[in-house]
């Protein structure tokens, strides 16, 4: 993947060296446990880790955000990338893309959608519309994950983003609606559809940016591995040692790579209704 040198989104806002306060999450083992499966790619972190601030955080070491330097270029240039073929197809179906903002962190933040923490990992927050993540995820998604390289980074991005596409296509907010109406299992289920089609749409991107980002066969098995390794049943085998598939809540391994290659053959908004497909 080419991001080197080319063009920044200003949609960029950096709050690493803002004091905040430390956060303080309840709970023992499940807690942890539960922080792990939504800990990737657009869950709500406050609904598991209910994280309660204090006031004797310190600033960022400016030598991490110094560090850093490279990740939050990439990051600008790949939220480019997101803004230039979302305005593109958004003006093909005679509607305008409003730009989400992305906000860095560090250890902690404040969103309209509550507190969160670093272990919450990246996440969209439709009440304001914002995208939020610490760069230390990228360092968790390698060592962890085993899960490395640009476009395994650019798939992080792309697939918050794809929650974005949902909020200004209006189904994020009809299935929170539903998913309050619904049985635990139920709501789980409209999850794991909401995050495959985020899958789905990062893979839409892909198409459309191959040729400004020079995306070639290693940048695509570099976003299957990610996808792999932050499936449901991946994330739970590792956490506890077994699956239980009626708490999956972002879908299997196998899912979350199907729909993302599903969207980068395709490249088709159209293509990806995962709401209307019995099986998955």
């Amino acid at each position: 993947m080419r991001w080197q040198g080319r063009r920044q989104s200003s949609q960029i806002e950096d709050r690493r060296e803002a004091p905040s306060g430390a956060l303080v999450a309840g709970g023992g083992i499940g807690t942890v446990i539960l922080a792990l499966l939504v800990m990737l790619l657009g869950g709500d972190p406050s609904a598991v880790l209910g994280p309660t601030p204090t006031s004797d955080a310190a600033p960022v070491n400016s030598r991490r955000i110094q560090e850093e330097e490279p990740l939050r270029e990439f990051v600008a240039v790949t939220l480019a990338d997101t803004e230039e073929v979302w305005e593109k197809l958004f003006a093909e179906m005679g509607a305008q893309y409003q730009k989400p903002s992305l906000i860095l962190f560090s250890g902690q933040v404040q969103s309209a959608c509550g507190y969160a923490s670093a272990q919450s990992g990246p996440f969209y927050c439709g009440q304001d519309q914002n995208i939020y993540i610490d760069l230390s995820f990228y360092q968790m998604l390698r060592d962890k994950f085993g899960a490395p390289g640009d476009f395994a980074q650019a798939y992080v991005i792309a697939h918050e983003v794809g929650h974005h596409i949902q909020k200004l296509l209006g189904t994020l907010d009809r299935v929170h609606a539903m998913r309050s109406k619904l049985s635990e299992r139920q709501g789980n289920d409209l999850s794991v559809r909401l995050e495959l089609q985020a899958d789905f749409y990062a893979g839409v991107w892909a198409h459309h940016a191959r040729r400004m980002a020079e995306l070639d066969e290693q940048d695509i098995r570099e976003a299957i591995q990610a996808a792999s390794a932050i499936g449901d049943d991946a994330i739970q085998m590792q956490a506890q040692g077994y699956t239980v598939p009626d708490a999956f809540t972002h879908g299997t391994s196998e899912q979350r790579v199907r729909w993302f290659m599903r969207g980068w053959e395709s490249g088709r908004i159209q293509d990806g209704d995962t709401f209307r497909v019995r099986q998955l």
